[in-house]
């Protein structure tokens, strides 16, 4: 596996690649991988002839008090585990590289409306700015024919669906299950975060998400008395802060009043001074 640090270095690695037929999967990542990680690895080499990760903490999602800081970093561990799980090289560029103007500074910004309005677009403002503007840039780079992406981050699948519909961006985008630890919490590179009591009042997470998926195979179809429910069940926890817990349509995450087609069931919940998100698709049998 190689590491490249340059634009012109991963560009023309992927031009010889072209050059022998290879069709280009690619896992754009912050780093700090886990298994979830390593999934869309596996999804990306099982679907094309050749896996690009990047690896890249991009300043532009973090806002003003959020953790661009003290978000994890380690490339070598992340360069054994994503060798491991298939990847041909990763792309590690440097804040410098990806925006030369300095200081993480760009003049033209990616926007895409109504799906980044709700749930961690109202949360964070500017949050999935900076997502569409850099997935956007390495979509430039890379001109992957796919790319992949984990379902636990299910607005952020929405929104970049929505970018390379509306901006005609030639790339598959290939949505892929979320992956959770034994015990039922979703991976992320933040739970590293979490203190061992934090660690165990968050798998309310998963079961909240279990208990919403009970009460719609039991009948019930009220938005707000399934979202009372998951609130009350999170609430149990002292140490739980929420965020948001809302139910969307699934598809374009406008509101819903009843449960009649996929719908998403999304969480974001604070334990101490880490925030984590995760989210099911509830459907009527």
């Amino acid at each position: 596996m190689i590491i490249v640090h340059t634009i012109q270095e991963i560009r023309q690695y992927v031009r010889e690649q072209r050059a022998q037929g290879h069709t280009i999967g690619f896992v754009p990542s912050m780093g700090y991988l886990h298994a979830g990680h390593q999934s869309l690895l596996r999804a990306a080499k099982a679907q094309c002839q050749t896996t690009v990760m990047s690896i890249f903490v991009n300043p532009l999602q973090f806002g003003p008090n959020e953790d661009f800081d003290r978000y994890p970093r380690d490339l070598e561990r992340d360069a054994k585990l994503a060798e491991e799980a298939g990847a041909d090289i990763i792309f590690a560029p440097s804040v410098e590289e990806m925006y030369p103007r300095g200081g993480g500074k760009v003049l033209t910004h990616v926007d895409v409306e109504e799906v980044t309005l709700q749930l961690c677009g109202a949360s964070r403002p500017g949050h999935f700015r900076g997502v569409a503007t850099v997935v956007s840039k390495l979509f430039n780079i890379v001109l992957p024919d796919k790319a992949f992406f984990g379902m636990k981050d299910a607005q952020q699948v929405a929104v970049l669906q929505t970018m390379v519909d509306d901006l005609n961006i030639p790339v598959e985008i290939v949505p892929c299950p979320t992956m959770r630890e034994a015990d039922g919490l979703a991976l992320s590179s933040r739970n590293v975060f979490l203190t061992p009591e934090e660690r165990e009042q968050s798998l309310v997470l998963s079961r909240s998400l279990k208990k919403a998926e009970q009460l719609v195979a039991e009948g019930a179809r009220d938005v707000h008395q399934i979202i009372e429910a998951v609130r009350g069940l999170i609430q149990s926890q002292p140490l739980a802060d929420i965020d948001y817990v809302e139910l969307l349509n699934f598809r374009d995450l406008s509101p819903i009043l009843t449960l009649e087609q996929p719908a998403l069931l999304a969480l974001a919940v604070r334990f101490g001074k880490t925030r984590l998100i995760d989210n099911t698709v509830l459907t009527i049998e």
